[in-house]
Parts: C-alpha cells; sequence; structure tokens
C-alpha cells in the first residue's frame, strides 16, 4: 500500500509561483507512473503531469506545459510540481496519485491511479 501526502499549497498571487511536494510511504515508486491532478468545485479532475519514476519519461497537459514542471526524488521517494506564471484560473485543489506502470503509454486519466493524496489547495490571487 502507498500512502501519499502533498504539501506546498496556499495562496500566491498572480504571476507568482508555487512548488508542491508529495511525500510517499509504504513502498517506493521505482514500478510506478506518479502523477499531478487538479479540481475545482463541480468540475472533474483535471491532469496536469506525469512522471514514469524508473527512466523520468514525462506527460503533461497540452495547456500547461510550459508553466509547470513535474519531476521526483528517488532518494526522497517525492514528487514534485514546480507551476510558475500562476493565473487565477489555476485556483484548485490540486492531488498527486500514483499506479504501477503497466502499459506502455502514461496514464493520464484519473481512474488509471490506483493511490491518491489528500490534496492541497492553491489559490492564485490578485
Amino acid at each position: 500500500q502507498v500512502q501519499l501526502v502533498e504539501s506546498g499549497g496556499g495562496l500566491v498571487q498572480i504571476g507568482g509561483s508555487l512548488r508542491l511536494s508529495c511525500a510517499a510511504s509504504g513502498r517506493t515508486f521505482s514500478n510506478h507512473d506518479a502523477a499531478w491532478f487538479r479540481q475545482v468545485p463541480g468540475k472533474d479532475r483535471d491532469f496536469i503531469a506525469a512522471i514514469r519514476w524508473s527512466g523520468g519519461f514525462r506527460r503533461y497537459s497540452d495547456s500547461l506545459k510550459g508553466r509547470f514542471t513535474v519531476s521526483r526524488d528517488g532518494i526522497r521517494n517525492t514528487l514534485f510540481l514546480q507551476m510558475n506564471s500562476l493565473k487565477p484560473e489555476d485556483t484548485a485543489v490540486y492531488y498527486c496519485a500514483a499506479t504501477p506502470f503497466n502499459r506502455t503509454a502514461i496514464p493520464t486519466t484519473p481512474s488509471d491511479y490506483h493511490y491518491w493524496g489528500q490534496g492541497t489547495q492553491v489559490t492564485v490571487s490578485s
């Protein structure tokens, strides 16, 4: 069983940056894909970015690529999301997720991920 705990959310001004962290415990991510999603009330959970832990292959939402960067620290078993040039529409609850990888393509659908963190709120305001 994998436990995921996000941190790093908060209130940031328009144009600012935040780095979210997701610490994993219970087992290593070595054979997993790990991802970030976000959700606003009343809407679906949207894919942001994902990384294959072994090899570091990445996949991004087309609309967010360039502002958001996913990375990982294999020693600390921690996933990161660097968010730059933040906009009010980036306000959401951000979730990390993980799943054992079993396909060639890194999945982008929430139902493909087995483990989830509790979420961390990011609010972008002026």
